[in-house]
């Protein structure tokens, strides 16, 4: 090895908010890859903007630091189970991983899904106690839970035998127990150098890269992202793609480059075990091979997990269509489309019967939500049907539907209530602890009756309550679920909102729109309190007279209106209505405009149902 680098590439994965951002920047802090006079921001690989408003990771991304003369390439994975798909594609790509437990939680749904990625693939994880400053950290407790995990996981002796660090990565800090101080992260630098050995030399084996990420470069075009697992990739070369099926194609590379701390540096060559970037193929795709011509040899493809929700993406077709989006025809939405199957591989677009309707599915209602926030910020408008949950047929014909694991942690006052929602929602529960005032309450239930909770969950515990959930395997159909309580208010006319109508109004329920908001005919302004939709007037102006009151009118104090997010608005909406996102605003409305088109809706709603019996 002493001809080449050596290198070593892992990933940090961990269940949402467990601090792998925060740790990368430590990795990267001391590392000296920043400038002295250089500012730099938290989370530093939380490069985009909706990652940074959210404070979550959405996509894994690259990095490298050097550490006692090897090259460590490091993953940032995300930890929401949505964005599972990016662990999937990345995990293959690592010599080991660093899987980072919160002292406080413990091992999480999304803790259980990254590790058994990892033990499949035969790696031998390096655990991290993070956050070990906490007032209610139990490390030790921690620590044997995350056994117990593995054990469940079938992990053999060796991925047993795993080293136990301890850590705030806020800080920096890294020690090898709870009682040695340290000042730095070197304990867990000189863990990784010990426990995972740096990559084989295989530069003289024939050429093999695999490709698990895609990028887009306005200059140079379309990037592959992938490992060099055996052989040396070249810039202006030309080799052959493979794909899993036994197809290939003559290429020629631009360019490549690889990682050299937070930025990407072109090289002349890349060698076996680094991780690098191919310009110059411009259909290349995630799971196809790279190799020289006479030695094809393609890697196996990467497995991804199915989908399990869908909506329906339709050209926006409302009264104020066009007034604020660029991209508002069925071409433009498709294309859109089209361009994010390239990189997100967790994704499906399927055609409909009109050409103006597109079913997009995906690994939960926040995966489809960032798609969608990020076509309405480029300029898009389209709107949105509420969330299907994906059914399938088992081996005996018989339907079956995805269940999850459910993990609420609340005060232990709000825990009847979030029992009594779950068991209405077809749940089931599996364990329940109190500890320190808080309830942990852990249900299986249908992806369909969760649909919608969790806005539900934050309201029924004052904000206090965190909802953690996975998919967990698939159960044989469990009946009809109630749909949201509440009715609309739906508008009857077309123009803007006057303070008098909606003081009126909101006595009858709650109000989505202000004073001045534009509406429209059938667009939704507020949640009826009773379990009816009601037909409202809110352009509806107090009569002037020239006869004036004795005492001066009392001032119309309005309530303020409940603005929802997009996820809110999805969660909402019932199967008649619509979500129509364009990039000034958020709307809700019916799917008839007028109350002949519903009443027609609910016809043909209920001689389906009727067939479907039949």
């Amino acid at each position: 090895m002493s001809e080449k680098e050596k290198i070593i590439n892992i990933a940090v994965i961990a269940h949402v908010d467990a601090g792998k951002s925060t740790l990368v920047d430590a990795f990267l802090r001391q590392s000296d890859v920043f400038r002295d006079n250089e500012e730099v921001v938290d989370c530093v690989m939380d490069s985009n903007d909706l990652e940074r408003e959210r404070g979550i990771t959405i996509y894994s991304k690259n990095c490298s630091v050097i550490h006692d003369g090897v090259k460590i390439n490091i993953v940032d994975t995300p930890g929401h189970a949505d964005f599972s798909s990016e662990v999937e594609r990345i995990i293959k790509t690592v010599d080991t991983v660093i899987l980072l437990v919160d002292s406080s939680e413990g091992p999480m749904p999304q803790t259980r899904f990254v590790l058994s990625k990892s033990l499949e693939l035969g790696l031998r994880p390096i655990l991290l106690i993070n956050k070990i400053d906490k007032k209610d950290a139990r490390p030790q407790e921690v620590v044997d839970e995350v056994y117990e995990l593995f054990l469940d996981l079938d992990a053999n002796d060796e991925q047993l035998d795993f080293p136990i660090l301890y850590g705030i990565a806020k800080q920096g800090i890294v020690q090898y127990d709870l009682d040695t101080p340290s000042d730095s992260i070197e304990p867990l630098f000189k863990t990784i150098l010990k426990h995972c050995e740096a990559y084989p030399n295989k530069d003289e084996e024939p050429l093999q890269v695999q490709i698990s990420a895609l990028a887009y470069d306005e200059y140079i075009g379309r990037l592959g992202i992938g490992r060099v697992y055996q052989g040396v990739l070249h810039a202006q070369e030309n080799v052959v793609v493979c794909d899993s099926f036994g197809n290939s194609r003559n290429a020629n590379t631009s360019s490549i480059f690889v990682y050299r701390g937070l930025s990407r540096s072109s090289v002349k060559e890349a060698h076996s075990g680094d991780i690098v970037v191919v310009a110059g193929i411009s259909d290349i795709s995630i799971g196809e091979t790279l190799c020289l011509k006479d030695h094809e040899i393609p890697l196996p493809s990467i497995k991804i997990e199915e989908p399990t929700l869908s909506m329906n993406f339709i050209v926006n077709k409302s009264p104020f269509a066009g007034q604020s989006g660029k991209f508002v025809t069925s071409r433009n939405l498709k294309e859109r489309l089209e361009k994010e199957l390239e990189v997100n591989v967790g994704l499906r677009v399927e055609p409909t019967e009109s050409g103006d309707c597109f079913k997009v599915s995906g690994r939960g209602e926040l995966h489809i939500s960032v798609l969608l926030e990020t076509m309405r910020r480029e300029g898009y408008e389209v709107a949105v049907s509420k969330p299907e949950v994906i059914l399938h047929k088992d081996e005996n014909g018989k339907i079956v539907e995805p269940m999850e694991e459910v993990v609420a942690l609340a005060p232990e006052e709000y825990s009847g209530t979030i029992i009594n929602k779950l068991n209405l929602r077809k749940g089931t529960m599996i364990d329940m602890v109190e500890e320190n005032g808080y309830c942990r309450i852990t249900y299986e239930a249908p992806t369909r009756g969760l649909l919608g909770y969790r806005s539900e969950f934050i309201n029924d515990t004052r904000g206090e309550g965190t909802l953690v959930r996975r998919i967990n395997g698939y159960t044989p159909y469990k009946g009809d679920i109630q749909q949201r309580s509440n009715g609309a208010m739906i508008s009857t006319e077309t123009g803007s909102a006057m303070t008098y109508a909606l003081w009126n109004l909101q006595e009858r329920g709650t109000l989505f729109i202000s004073p001045q908001t534009e509406v429209y005919q059938g667009m939704i302004i507020g949640e009826s309190a009773r379990n009816i939709d009601l037909d409202v007037n809110p352009l509806k102006n107090k009569k002037l007279t020239a006869i004036r009151s004795s005492g001066n009118d009392e001032a119309m104090r309005l309530t303020p209106p409940r603005i929802m997010s997009l996820e809110e608005a999805l969660e909402w909406i019932n199967d008649d209505e619509l979500v129509e996102i364009t990039p000034d605003t958020i709307r809700l409305r019916k799917k008839g405009l007028t109350p002949q088109e519903r009443r027609q809706f609910y016809r043909d709603k209920m001689s389906a149902e009727e067939n479907k019996q039949m």
